[in-house]
This record gives C-alpha cells, sequence and structure tokens, in this order.
C-alpha cells in the first residue's frame, strides 16, 4: 500500500469514533423527505467547521462543500443522501429514532455520515500535506431521494456545475461489512410512481346495486394488473409493479365515492416501459368499461435507470482492493430498486456501488423495515473506500 493510502486510513481510524456518533446522532433525529432542515445545518456547520466552502441546497435543505481550488478547476463529487423514511423504529438500541414515525430504514444516516467524514479525512490530508497530488473535489448532501425530488433540486442548485464525475454508495443489508458489490451498465431500474383515482357513485352497503362501487372496481383493477401485466411481457424482460396503497371511504357501512391508488412501476429497458405503460392503460379502461367507474391513471415522479459509467466502475474497485478487510464482489445483475443518483449520471460519469453492513446473514434486517441497523464497522471502510477513489480519480496523469 502507497503511504498515502496508509496515513489516509490512520486519519480514518483516528476519526472513527466521532464518524459513529455522528451517524448515530442522525439516525436519533431522523428528518423525512423535504424537511431535512436541522439535518443540514448540523452537516453545514460540521463541514464549514474544517474550513471547507459551504453552502445550502434548496430551501435550507441538503448541503455542497468545496475544497480550495482554482478559477476553471474541474472536481469530482461524492454524494451522500439525508432524508429518513416515514416508518416507526422498533430497534431497541440507544439511538432509537426519538421522532415517531419516522426512522432511517434505508441508510441515509450512513450516507450522509460516510460523506461527510470522506470530506472531513480529504480535508485533514490536504491541509497536512500529505497527498500525493492536488485535488478538487466536491461533497454533495442530498435531501428527498426517497421522493425522486432531491437530486434534481440540487443538480439546479448547481451542484454539478464544474463536476467532472461524482461517486456515491448505498448500504447493503444482503451482504457482510467489509464486502462490496460494483457493477458496471444498469445497476438499478428505472423507476415510475402510479397514481390511479377510481370514482364511482357512492352509496349504501346494504345495497350496492344502486352504486357504481369504486372499492369492487379498485380490487378488479389491482388483481387484474397483477396477473395480466406479467402475462402480456416477455417472460425474460424484468417489470415490476407493486401497489403500496389503497385509501377509499370512512364507513363500514358507505360505499364511498372514490378510491386512490398508490404505486410503482419498475423495469430496465426503455421499449419495455414504454409497453408496459400502454399496457397498464389498456387494462384500465377494460375495468373501467366492465364496472361502470371513472379510471384515471397518472405517472408521476420518474426515476431513470442509475448507469455506472465503466471506468468510474473499475476506479471505485481499483480504490477498494488497497482497503484493508475490503472484499470487492462483481453484482451479477440489476437491481430492481431505485435511486434518483442516476440524475446525476444523466450529466456527468460516475459510479455508485453497494457497500456491505451486515453482521450476521442468517439474520439480515432489510432496507424499508421497522428493524433496520447496520454493522457500524463498515462505516470507515465506506470513508476509506470513498475518499481513495476521489483521489485517484484527482490523479490528471489518469485522464
Amino acid at each position: 500500500m502507497s503511504d498515502w493510502k496508509r496515513k489516509l486510513d490512520g486519519i480514518v481510524d483516528d476519526l472513527q469514533g466521532a464518524l459513529i456518533e455522528l451517524r448515530r446522532y442522525l439516525h436519533t433525529h431522523p428528518e423525512p423527505s423535504g424537511a431535512e432542515l436541522e439535518t443540514s445545518l448540523l452537516l453545514y456547520q460540521r463541514l464549514n467547521d474544517v474550513g471547507l466552502s459551504v453552502r445550502m441546497g434548496p430551501d435550507g435543505c441538503g448541503v455542497m462543500a468545496d475544497n480550495p481550488a482554482g478559477d476553471g478547476t474541474t472536481r469530482v463529487a461524492f454524494r451522500g443522501d439525508i432524508d429518513a423514511l416515514l416508518i416507526q423504529d422498533e430497534k431497541q438500541v440507544p439511538y432509537r429514532s426519538q421522532c415517531d414515525g419516522v426512522m432511517h430504514a434505508c441508510g441515509h444516516d450512513a450516507h450522509a455520515a460516510i460523506a461527510a467524514f470522506t470530506a472531513m479525512a480529504l480535508c485533514r490530508m490536504e491541509t497536512e500535506g500529505l497527498l500525493p497530488w492536488p485535488i478538487h473535489w466536491r461533497a454533495v448532501l442530498q435531501p428527498a431521494e426517497e421522493t425522486a425530488a432531491g437530486a434534481r433540486g440540487m443538480v439546479a442548485a448547481g451542484a454539478l456545475e464544474g463536476v467532472s464525475a461524482i461517486y456515491s454508495l448505498h448500504v447493503d443489508p444482503t451482504r457482510v461489512a467489509g464486502e462490496i458489490g460494483v457493477r458496471s451498465g444498469a445497476f438499478t431500474a428505472h423507476c415510475d410512481a402510479i397514481r390511479i383515482v377510481v370514482r364511482g357513485r357512492g352509496g349504501h352497503g346494504a345495497r350496492p346495486h344502486e352504486s357504481r362501487d369504486p372499492i369492487a372496481a379498485a380490487a378488479q383493477l389491482i388483481s387484474t394488473l397483477y396477473q395480466f401485466v406479467p402475462r402480456a411481457a416477455n417472460s425474460q424482460d424484468a417489470i415490476v409493479l407493486s401497489f403500496g396503497r389503497v385509501a377509499g371511504g370512512q364507513n363500514p357501512n358507505v360505499i364511498p365515492e372514490e378510491v386512490e391508488i398508490g404505486g410503482t412501476l419498475r423495469t430496465l429497458d426503455s421499449l419495455v416501459r414504454t409497453q408496459t405503460i400502454d399496457q397498464i392503460r389498456q387494462v384500465t379502461r377494460g375495468v373501467e368499461e366492465i364496472t361502470g367507474t371513472q379510471i384515471d391513471v397518472e405517472f408521476q415522479a420518474s426515476i431513470p435507470s442509475v448507469r455506472n459509467d465503466a471506468g468510474a466502475t473499475r476506479l471505485v474497485a481499483e480504490a477498494a482492493k488497497t482497503v484493508p478487510g475490503v472484499t470487492v464482489r462483481e453484482i451479477p445483475r440489476p437491481s430492481m430498486g431505485s435511486e434518483d443518483f442516476a440524475v446525476y449520471l444523466e450529466h456527468v460519469p460516475g459510479a455508485m456501488f453497494r457497500l456491505g453492513v451486515a453482521t450476521d446473514l442468517s439474520a439480515v434486517t432489510p432496507l424499508h423495515t421497522p428493524s433496520f441497523d447496520v454493522d457500524e464497522g463498515a462505516l470507515p471502510l465506506g470513508v476509506k473506500i470513498l475518499a481513495r477513489t476521489v483521489v485517484l480519480a484527482c490523479n490528471s496523469e489518469r485522464r
């Protein structure tokens, strides 16, 4: 291992206690998408205190931090997201969420802490003259990843101005701490948010024949879509259609006027996506006709697929292989999850990698569940990999 990498690892090891402390504070004080005001202020203050040039994101949510650079110098960016989910934390740990119904169930507390301490470690390396060559970078602490609004807002606020490449990571509870997953090309799925409103005619529960029951129509629609959308597609094409919200009515003996359904469509191929959207609309028209209801379908927020640049992915793997205790694995196929990191990659090349955070694979706590947690031993490994990647990406001899 080269001298600068050993010194970087020493700095990260020295900061490990503060790194874990920040992650636990964020986990204890989560804020949902679009409301990350206190989280952003805390991160702003921490990064400002080490001498970085810091500015807030849109509406006081999100942070961007730069190290000093000359005019016209391009930067390498790295991103950590900061928002939490509307889930009740059920863990019995000292750092359990103190906000009812809100928790970091997707690891964004770990992402934010890793990105912030990557910035601090790089800053200290620069201040102490330990870097092998000049580096110029930007830390992007992004709000509202879960609602697919944050990345676009940060790009509009200038997060990619003067940036030549961007990197990120996502915790992975299906991998043990010390293992990372890399993949070039398609990394996640394209995700479309779906909102369906079924409008009927309400009535008494005892006389459904006098109504046009939107609940019955909604049930028929969901069942039909689940049955026929996969059957209409090539079995080799990855398509995931899921509904997570059905809302309608107030009383058990009253047929309501309206039902609202919310879900997502996830695909890997643009043509398959278009064909599937057409199929959903066709099925909807059929259910609308046989139930006598009016059904409106909207495809709302859309997140493109994360497509990792091949060169950027190789750089991450190269950086990770020099970190003691880290094993690099190739990811064989894309995830059907989504990530708005894809928005940055529409503008500049870059890569995201999976950071293993499981202590025991026989007792995995999945993402987006009330029991989710991470092995905190993975946090300094994430910092070491991300910081190495930034330094290597700034090496002018590689360009």
